[in-house]
């Protein structure tokens, strides 16, 4: 199950389109089933790096701590290649 939670001054390019699709994609990454949930959330970032967005992939797995990885930019710009390298450490956390 995805789970999405925007904030008030969430960028406008972001939308729940946006952040179920990501989730679709970071399951996939990682392999998980059903009774994994994947949360998306786009938050405002005060680092100028992050260009004002910063999106934040929370992974749920029954019996194991919350894993989060972040990746410094909006919702809508994150590419295969930037959430695969975010998610790697999760990944290696599995094994």
């Amino acid at each position: 199950m995805a789970r999405l939670f925007f904030r008030r001054g969430q960028s406008e390019e972001a939308a729940p389109d946006a952040a179920r699709e990501l989730a679709t994609r970071a399951r996939a990454i990682l392999g998980v089933g059903e009774d994994t949930t994947v949360s998306i959330t786009e938050i405002a970032c005060g680092d100028p790096a992050c260009g004002g967005a910063e999106t934040v992939v929370l992974v749920m797995r029954p019996g194991r701590r919350t894993e989060a990885a972040k990746l410094y930019c909006p919702l809508a710009r994150v590419s295969d290649d930037d959430l695969r390298e975010a998610l790697q450490p999760l990944l290696d956390a599995a094994s």
